[in-house]
Formats: C-alpha cells, structure tokens, sequence
C-alpha cells in the first residue's frame, strides 16, 4: 500500500471584496461580492512507503496547503486523499499517531522552557513507554548533537539549535510519515548539511517516508531522487530529480582553461553556432584573450564539442558539469509552462 494517494485533490478559498470606508462595508452588507482562490487544483500522485519526495514550487504555488490537506489540517474542497491507510481530514488517533509535521516558521516548543519539558509532554500525548522514550531521546539527541541543550531554555538556543529540537521533537514517536516545509530555512551552512545527514540517517534506519518542501536545492539534490513540482495550484512534474534536469536543460555547461591564447578565427570555426562565454557573466569574452571558455552544449554534441575544443591548443582544464538544479527551478517558475504538464 502506497503511504500516500492522492487523486485530483483540490481546495479553494472563498472570500469577499470590500471597498474602503464606511461607504464599502455597507454595501458590503448589502450586496457582498464572493471571490474564489484555487490553491490546489486536482494534484495527483502517489509516494510509497520509505520514498523521500522533494515537493518544489514558487512561494503561492500550493505546497503548504498542500502538505496540511495531507496532515488532515485543512479539508479539501475536491478530491481525495489515502494518507498511511487513511483520510486525514477525519483525524483519527491511529492516523495522527503515525505522522509528524515539522514547519520552518513554526514551533512545537514552548519558549520558556527547555526542549525537554515538550518531550515529556509528548511522552504522555503518544503514550511512549518509558525505557522506549529514553532511548529514543538518547539516539536522536546523540545523531543530532544536542544532548547537553535538552535542559536549556528554549529561547537562549541558537535558531540551527532550536531547528534541531524541533526535529527531534516531531520524530520523538517514531512517525512512519513526516513532512518537512522548509526545515532548514534560515539555518547556517553548517547546521544545514547536519540536518539533511540526520534525516537520510532517519529515512535509511527507520524506513520513515519524507514529503520535503523546501527553496534550498541543496536539500533537494542531496535528499530527494524524486520531484514533485507544483505551480499556481497545479503539478507540472512528477518524476526522477535527474529527468527534470534533462527535461527542463536540454544542454550541459562545457568549460576549457587553455595555456595560452587561441586565434579568434580558429575559435570560431571550432565552435560554429555555440557562442562562448566569459565565467564572469558581466565581462563579454574578448577576442585576443580566450584563454578560459564557456559553452552551453546540446547534450548529444558533448563528445563531439569537447573534441574540437581539445584541439584549439593545449588544454589545462576541461570540465563538463550539469546545469545547477536551482538555475533551473528559477527558470521553470519564471517563464510558465517551460516544461509542460506530466510527468
């Protein structure tokens, strides 16, 4: 059975439009004019049991509503959603006992008190037997590095510790399920990359199945095989993180380093159509001194490109690398319809 199904699930808002002062909110009472959102628009998928999905999209696209929908939050205007065997909208104890949200801007812990008084709260709310909460309070806090922070005042830990708590918290119950939106947003470098270690630790040791929303692609690409990319309510992509980048980037970034100039004449035949590029966007690359070139290929003349470039003249540097993933989710968003509907 898959952990999640969903079938053209859908919600829209209703609302009403007010003109201003005292003139406005009596016609208002009068003859109120309803409006309406859709802020999910008949999404379907489906995520098996121990996948972790990267769900991708520009702020408004639908992602949050979509992930409270999922966690029984919000009722759904259209369709149905199957979460762990159940509909989440009715919020059945066996259903809340299995899954677990963890929202970036949000917070499970109490401000002043330590992180430790919310898990035992969360001991009695789940019904964790003793020897079993204090082993799992031992392993996550060991993996997480924060065992000596349990007992300190929550609003005195730095925000990448008060995030950690906040994990360690939504999976002190052993959650079969957590959703994840933007769980390392505003955190430094360093506590980023410790918490992606922490939750592929978590997905590979418990099997715990990951629904992540999150605008840093190096959580993505570290995290998450498969995408899921929702726009203006709607999914435009379902599939392999590796599809969408050749889907969305029908070219590779090629760049030479060579140890000393090449005539513009004999650059020119060897590139035909491709137009070089300085590394430096800002500086147009000049004539009399090529010595560092880069090119976007079509993927299936790589080879073909990377031969002809090798025999410019003596190369010191030749790389071909992947388009960055969040060059291409900007792109995506920023002209609609780039890669088309489906999967």
């Amino acid at each position: 059975m898959p952990a999640i199904t969903v079938d053209n699930l859908s919600k829209t808002y209703r609302y009403h439009r007010k003109a201003p002062g005292l003139r406005g909110s009596i016609a208002g009472l009068l003859r109120r004019q309803m409006l309406e959102t859709r802020a999910v628009a008949e999404v379907s998928f489906r995520i098996e049991a121990g996948e972790i999905v990267g769900f991708l999209g520009p702020n408004g696209a639908g992602k949050t509503t979509t992930l409270k929908m999922l966690c029984g939050l919000l009722y759904p205007s259209g369709g149905q959603a199957r979460v762990l065997g159940h509909t989440p909208a009715r919020r059945e104890a066996a259903f809340l006992r299995q899954i677990s949200l963890v929202m970036g801007q949000k917070t499970m812990l109490t401000w002043d008190l330590p992180a430790i008084e919310t898990l035992l709260l969360h001991k009695e709310m789940y019904s964790i037997s003793t020897a079993d909460f204090q082993r799992n309070v031992g392993q996550l806090a060991e993996i997480l590095e924060v065992g000596e922070l349990l007992r300190v005042q929550v609003r005195k830990l730095s925000l990448g510790e008060r995030m950690k708590m906040e994990l360690l918290t939504a999976l002190i119950h052993r959650p079969a399920l957590l959703f994840l939106d933007e769980p390392t947003i505003g955190l430094d470098v360093v506590s980023q990359q410790r918490v992606r270690e922490f939750l592929r630790d978590v997905n590979r040791e418990q099997g715990t199945t990951i629904l992540l929303t999150s605008h840093y692609m190096d959580d993505i690409e570290e995290l998450c095989p498969r995408v899921l990319v929702i726009d203006h309510g709607r999914l435009h992509f379902d599939g392999a993180l590796a599809g969408l980048v050749e889907r969305a980037a029908p070219y590779k970034l090629l760049s030479a380093v060579f140890a000393e100039p090449v005539p513009p004449a004999a650059l020119a035949a060897a590139l035909g159509e491709l137009e070089p590029r300085s590394t430096d966007p800002s500086t147009p690359l000049r004539a009399g001194d090529p010595l560092r070139i880069s090119l976007a290929v079509p993927r299936d003349q790589v080879a073909d490109v990377a031969g002809r470039v090798l025999r410019l003249g003596r190369v010191v540097d030749l790389s071909v690398e992947e388009v960055p993933v969040e060059e291409i989710i900007r792109e995506m968003f920023r002209v609609p319809g780039r890669i088309g509907a489906g999967s």
